[in-house]
């Protein structure tokens, strides 16, 4: 099964990944390739394949990456070889991309689940930003200028989840993949 969560910085995306790969130990985490530095505690390889940005443009150029975005001056994508391997070895992948990403792997793996999680609204999802204290006023208000690209192409996803309560939308997410198991040969129920 591959499945792919989006959604707006600030919707709980991380949290509700983080939630899934805990309660589906058959899922594995799909490493996406980036160029931005890497920050305190990540390690290459784990969190991202952290590639220059001539490396990641050779990887354009070999059509290396199933999605690839520019996101404010950085490369985000991933890489064919781990969604290839994942694959034949049959696991279960779980991708954590924005959503022009996510409708890229749905277009090239129309098997694949899309959950696009959504904010209660504006007001919550800036205050969410805030409360992070990981950014400057001047990249929120950027994040916030891209959510209504965000929600119009999330409006095609498969499934939308508004996570106004975390608890529900958690559960929300562990039904659909409950769900959707039954669909796959061996799938079984894990919630």
């Amino acid at each position: 099964m591959l499945l792919v969560i989006s959604a707006p910085s600030g919707a709980g995306k991380t949290t509700i990944v983080k939630e899934v790969l805990h309660r589906f130990p058959s899922f594995r985490f799909s490493v996406s390739a980036t160029t931005r530095e890497m920050r305190a505690g990540e390690i290459n390889g784990i969190d991202y394949f952290f590639l220059s940005k001539l490396e990641f443009e050779k990887k354009i150029a070999n059509d290396e990456l199933v999605e690839y975005e520019e996101i404010y001056s950085n490369y985000y994508g991933t890489l064919k070889s781990e969604v290839e391997k994942a694959l034949v070895l049959g696991e279960n992948l779980l991708f954590d991309v924005d959503v022009k990403g996510g409708l890229s792997i749905k277009r090239k793996f129309p098997q694949a689940v899309a959950i696009f999680i959504e904010p209660p609204d504006m007001e919550v999802l800036k205050e969410r930003l805030e409360k992070r204290g990981s950014e400057t006023e001047e990249q929120i208000e950027r994040r916030l200028k891209r959510v209504p690209m965000e929600l119009e192409k999330g409006a095609v996803y498969d499934y939308i989840i508004i996570n106004d309560e975390l608890k529900r939308a958690v559960s929300e997410v562990f039904e659909i993949i409950n769900n959707k198991m039954k669909e796959f040969p061996g799938g079984t129920k894990t919630y």
